[in-house]
C-alpha cells in the first residue's frame, strides 16, 4: 500500500466554502479540492517511495507514487454544412427566368480553443447550455473524433496519448443506458468483468471485484434484480445509470469519461450517481463528465468546472471560485443562490441579449485565469526523475489497478504489458455466447412464437398437400409444395432482423473500448442462432414429409431435414447481414420481403431456368431459394429413376381431351401408337422422375451440391455481416 502522512489543513479559521467570508482566498479554494483532499478536513500527502510487501517471499518492493494528469490545449473542431439557397443573377432578373440554385458551404465551430486539465482524484465537470459543446469536448478527449478533424493536443502526464492505449486505460459512459433487460445487475457486471478483466485473473477474483463494485455503486439491494425494460419491471432509473457506469469501470480505468450521467434522474438519484463518481475519482482515477445543471449538493462534489458557450471557454476553475469570478466580472452572485445555476443563467442571458454574445466573458475568463495562475504543473516523484507514461501505467497496474488487458509484473512493474484485448478470441466467444443464451432463455416466448409459426405453416401445408399421388396433377402439386415450403424457411428467418438492431448500440459501446473483437461477436451470433434452427427444421420436416407422401424413405427424410436446416441457416445469415446494413426495423422488413420475393420469382418455379431472359439469368444464380428448391426436387424425383409419374391416358390430364370418356382416350392413344410406330398403351410409362427434372431445368447441380451451396450462402452472409461491423460501426466523428 502507498505510504502517506496525514496532516491537518489550516483553513484560517473559516470554512473555505463559506461564500460570506471576505477572507476566502483563491489559494484556499484551489487547495480545498486537491487530488488528495479528504472529507475529514485532512490533506493526504504521498511519501516517496511507495512500498509494498510481498508476503510470499518476505521482500519489500519500492514503487514511486503515481499521479495522472489529463491535459488538453487549444482544442478546436469544426464541421462543414452545405446549404442550398436561391440565387438570382442580373441576367435572371432581366429575363424573369427561374432562380438559380447555389450550394453554400458553411463551417460551424463546435470547439474553439478549449484548454484545461483533469487530475486523478478529481472530477472535472463540463457545463453549458444545450449546443454549448459539452458532448463534443468529451468525445474529443476520449478520442472519438478523428485526429485529422481535431486541432490541438491531448496529453496524459505531458505525453501524447495514443488512441489504442487510451481505449485500454479509459472508459466512456454514454448518456443512454444500454443494457440487456433480462440480465440481473450482478450478471451484467460479471459478464463485463469477464470481457474487460484479463483471463489470468481467476473467476473468484473477478467475482470479488464485482461484489466490491456492487457495494461501491450502492446496488446491493438490487444485485439480483433484472435490469428490465418498458414491458418488464426492473431496477429504478438511478440504479440503471449506476449499472451503466459499473460495466465501464469494472476494469478500474485510469480515465473515466461520462456524457451527462445525471440526465433524466431526480435530484436524489443524480446526487448518488455523482457521489459514486467521487469515490471512483478518489480511488485514483481521472473523471471527466458533462452535466447540464448541477444542484447545490452535486456542486459540492465537483473539483473543477469548465463552462462552455458556443464552443468557447467562459469559466475554468474550482466551484468555490465562481463567486469571486462573477463578482470581478461585475455580476455578483447573491448569497444563497446556486453558483452553477447563476452562471448558466448569466451565460444564456448574454447569449440572447448581447450582440457579441459571451465574447466579453470569454476574454475576461482568459485574463482572469492568467492573473490567478490556475494551471498547475504535472506532479512527479521527488526522486528518480519524472516517470514516463508507460512506466506510470505499469506502476499503477502493479499497485492494484486492473486495467483491461494489463498483465502485472511485480519484479519489473515498468515492463507491465497492456494488450489491446483482455482475453483471447475463443474466451470472448464463450462469454458472448453464454450471455446471449442467458438473455434468450429468459424470453422463451420469442422462440415459441417462431416455433408456432413454423408448426402452423407446416400443418397447413401438410393438410393442403395431403398424400399426393404420382399422377401429373400430383407432380404439379409437389412443385407448389416445394416452392412454398422452401420460401417459408426464408420468410420465417426474418425474425433475426431486430436481434442486432436492438443490440447495435450495446455492441458499439462495448467494442468502442475493445471489450471484445468484432469477429468474436460475429461467431457468437452464429453459434447462438444455430440451435433454434435445428429444432425448427426438425419440426417442419417431421410434420410435412410423411403427411405429404414424399419419396426417398429414411434417406430422403434425412436429406429433406438437412436442406430445410440449410435453408434456415442461409435465410438467417441473409437477414443478419441486412440488419448490419439497414439501421431501421421497418425499412429492414420491407427490404427482406422484397428481396425474398425476387429470389422466389427467379428460383425456377414460376419460370424455368432455360426460359429466364439472359439479362436476368444472373439473378437466378443469386437466388437463395433456387438451391434448396432444386435440391428437394432432385430428392423427390431423382431418388428412384424408374418411378413413373405419367402412364398412358394420364397424358391427356389437364388438356381439353381430359374431359373425354375413358374409352375414347384409349382409342386416341392406340391411334397415336400406330401412327408414331411406338408401342405404348394405357399402362405404358410416359414420364419418369428424370424426365420431370429435365423439363423443369433443375439438372445443372446435384442435390448434395445444392445443399453445400445453400450452407455456403449462410457462411458467406455472416462474413458479409462481419465486414459491415468492421467498416460500418464507427465510434468516431469525422
Amino acid at each position: 500500500m502507498a505510504s502517506s502522512i496525514v496532516a491537518p489543513v489550516d483553513y484560517g479559521g473559516e470554512a473555505p466554502w463559506s461564500e460570506s467570508s471576505g477572507r476566502t482566498t483563491l489559494n484556499h479554494l484551489l487547495s480545498l479540492r486537491s487530488p488528495s483532499a479528504t472529507t475529514s478536513g485532512h490533506l493526504v500527502v504521498d511519501v516517496d517511495p511507495t512500498t509494498t510487501v510481498d508476503d510470499a517471499v518476505g521482500s519489500i518492493s519500492y514503487y514511486p507514487a503515481v499521479h495522472f494528469v489529463l491535459a488538453f490545449h487549444d482544442l478546436t473542431y469544426s464541421v462543414k454544412r452545405s446549404k442550398r439557397s436561391l440565387h438570382r443573377s442580373r441576367h435572371v432578373l432581366e429575363t424573369d427566368a427561374a432562380p438559380e440554385r447555389r450550394t453554400r458551404t458553411r463551417t460551424r465551430t463546435l470547439l474553439d480553443g478549449i484548454s484545461g486539465e483533469a487530475r486523478d482524484g478529481e472530477i472535472l465537470a463540463v457545463l453549458g447550455a444545450s449546443g454549448a459543446g459539452k458532448s463534443t469536448l468529451i468525445d474529443a478527449l476520449a478520442d472519438r473524433i478523428h485526429r485529422d478533424s481535431l486541432r490541438g493536443s491531448v496529453t496524459l502526464n505531458a505525453e501524447p496519448l495514443d488512441g489504442r492505449l487510451l481505449k485500454v486505460i479509459s472508459a466512456y459512459v454514454m448518456q443512454d443506458d444500454l443494457l440487456y433487460p433480462m440480465l440481473t445487475v450482478s450478471e451484467t457486471l460479471m459478464y463485463s468483468a469477464e470481457f474487460r478483466l484479463p483471463r489470468a485473473l481467476s473467476r473468484a477474483k473477478k467475482r470479488a471485484r464485482v461484489e466490491a463494485l456492487v457495494d461501491q455503486l450502492g446496488l446491493r439491494a438490487a444485485a439480483h434484480t433484472i435490469i428490465g425494460d418498458e414491458g418488464r419491471r426492473g431496477v429504478s432509473g438511478g440504479e440503471r445509470r449506476r449499472v451503466s457506469i459499473g460495466i465501464d469501470i469494472i476494469h478500474d480505468p485510469i480515465i473515466l469519461f461520462l456524457d451527462e450521467p445525471t440526465s433524466g434522474l431526480d435530484s436524489t438519484s443524480a446526487f448518488m450517481v455523482v457521489k459514486v463518481l467521487q469515490r471512483i475519482a478518489q480511488s485514483g482515477s481521472v473523471v471527466v463528465m458533462s452535466i447540464h445543471q448541477p444542484s447545490y449538493r452535486i456542486l459540492g462534489l465537483l473539483d473543477r468546472l469548465l463552462f462552455l458557450s458556443r464552443g468557447r471557454t467562459v469559466y475554468y476553475g474550482p466551484p468555490g471560485a465562481l463567486p469571486l469570478f462573477f463578482s470581478e466580472f461585475g455580476h455578483p452572485i447573491l448569497e444563497g443562490e446556486n453558483p452553477a445555476e447563476f452562471a448558466l443563467d448569466t451565460i444564456r442571458e448574454l447569449e440572447g441579449t448581447t450582440p457579441d454574445g459571451t465574447q466579453k466573458l470569454v476574454e475576461f475568463s482568459k485574463a482572469w485565469q492568467e492573473n490567478h495562475s490556475l494551471s498547475r504543473a504535472v506532479s512527479t516523484p521527488s526522486s528518480g526523475g519524472p516517470l514516463s507514461l508507460t512506466d506510470a501505467i505499469g506502476l499503477s497496474i502493479a499497485r492494484g489497478k486492473l486495467v483491461s488487458g494489463g498483465t502485472s509484473s511485480t519484479s519489473a512493474p515498468s515492463k507491465t504489458k497492456v494488450s489491446t484485448y483482455a482475453n483471447p478470441w475463443w474466451a470472448e466467444v464463450w462469454v458472448l455466447t453464454r450471455r446471449s443464451f442467458t438473455n434468450t432463455r429468459r424470453t422463451p416466448e420469442l422462440f415459441l412464437m417462431r416455433l408456432g409459426t413454423v408448426v402452423v405453416t407446416a400443418f397447413i401445408l401438410a393438410t393442403v398437400f395431403w398424400r399426393l399421388d404420382n399422377t401429373p396433377k400430383g407432380v404439379n402439386e409437389r412443385f407448389g409444395f416445394f416452392a412454398i415450403g422452401m420460401a417459408t424457411m426464408f420468410y420465417t428467418s426474418a425474425d433475426a432482423l431486430p436481434v442486432f438492431l436492438i443490440e447495435r448500440y450495446i455492441y458499439l459501446r462495448e467494442t468502442a473500448h475493445n471489450a471484445y473483437r468484432r469477429s468474436s461477436y460475429t461467431l457468437s451470433n452464429a453459434v447462438v442462432a444455430f440451435p433454434p434452427l435445428l429444432l425448427l427444421s426438425l419440426a417442419f420436416t417431421s410434420i410435412t414429409f410423411f403427411a405429404v407422401g414424399l419419396a426417398g424413405g429414411a434417406e430422403g427424410f434425412v436429406f429433406f431435414a438437412l436442406i430445410v436446416l440449410a435453408s434456415f441457416w442461409a435465410g438467417s445469415g441473409f437477414v443478419t447481414f441486412l440488419s448490419g446494413v439497414v439501421p431501421h426495423v421497418i425499412i429492414g422488413y420491407t427490404v427482406v420481403v422484397a428481396v425474398l420475393a425476387y429470389f422466389l420469382l427467379f428460383s425456377g418455379f414460376f419460370v424455368t431456368r432455360d426460359r429466364i431472359p439472359g439479362y436476368w439469368i444472373w439473378f437466378h444464380y443469386l437466388s437463395l431459394i433456387k438451391y434448396p428448391y432444386q435440391a428437394v426436387m432432385q430428392n423427390e424425383f431423382g431418388a428412384d429413376p424408374g418411378k413413373c409419374f405419367m402412364r398412358g391416358v394420364q397424358m391427356f390430364d389437364g388438356t381439353p381431351m381430359g374431359e373425354l370418356p375413358e374409352d375414347t382416350k384409349v382409342n386416341v392413344l392406340n391411334a397415336m401408337s400406330r401412327s408414331m410406330r411406338v408401342d405404348f398403351n394405357s399402362s405404358s410409362c410416359i414420364t419418369t422422375g428424370p424426365d420431370i427434372l429435365a423439363r423443369q431445368a433443375v439438372t445443372d447441380l446435384g442435390k448434395w451440391a445444392c445443399l453445400w451451396v445453400t450452407l455456403a450462402w449462410g457462411f458467406l452472409f455472416r462474413l458479409f455481416f462481419y465486414l459491415t461491423l468492421l467498416l460500418g460501426s464507427r465510434n468516431k466523428r469525422s
